[in-house]
């Protein structure tokens, strides 16, 4: 669970995410950490990806590139060929300020599958219903992990 710790004052903080595939579900994309702070009365958001299935990450935008899974939505097969059954990376924060409270969490991106409803309608017989999206991209998060200036004086 979710914890607060002192601001680092010499260095950055560092993460270790290990994240591990449904075995009954498609392969992981990415691994993003998800960083957002104070300054004043403002609040700031950035998400890092810190792990990319079949690409890189690109050093300007912290972002992966497509990993070219797929779907097809007649019969719901997803791409075997693509993405991670498991991801392990250690992220230090580039841009760590130890005089501004934050906090950080680990997002963990699943290759696209079908949505529920276009599972249903083939299960059904039935079209698909056309006013929501056939396919989805699965999501997991954890809990913050919160830095408090105030925590470390």
């Amino acid at each position: 669970m979710g914890s607060v710790l002192n601001a680092v004052q010499d260095g950055s903080p560092s993460f270790f995410v290990w994240a591990m595939q449904d075995p009954l579900n498609a392969p992981l994309a990415k691994v993003q950490i998800i960083k957002a702070w104070r300054v004043g009365d403002e609040t700031f958001e950035q998400v890092f990806d810190v792990h990319c299935a079949d690409s890189t990450i690109d050093p300007e935008t912290q972002r992966c590139g497509d990993n070219g899974a797929s779907v097809n939505p007649s019969d719901c097969r997803w791409s075997t060929d693509r993405g991670d059954s498991e991801a392990k990376v250690l992220w230090r924060d580039p841009g760590y300020d130890a005089s501004h409270d934050a906090f950080y969490y680990a997002h963990v991106v699943q290759n696209p599958t079908c949505r529920w409803t276009t599972y249903d309608s083939l299960r059904l017989g039935v079209e698909p219903p056309s006013d929501v999206p056939a396919l989805v991209t699965e999501m997991a998060w954890s809990s913050p992990i919160w830095l408090s200036v105030r925590a470390s004086n």
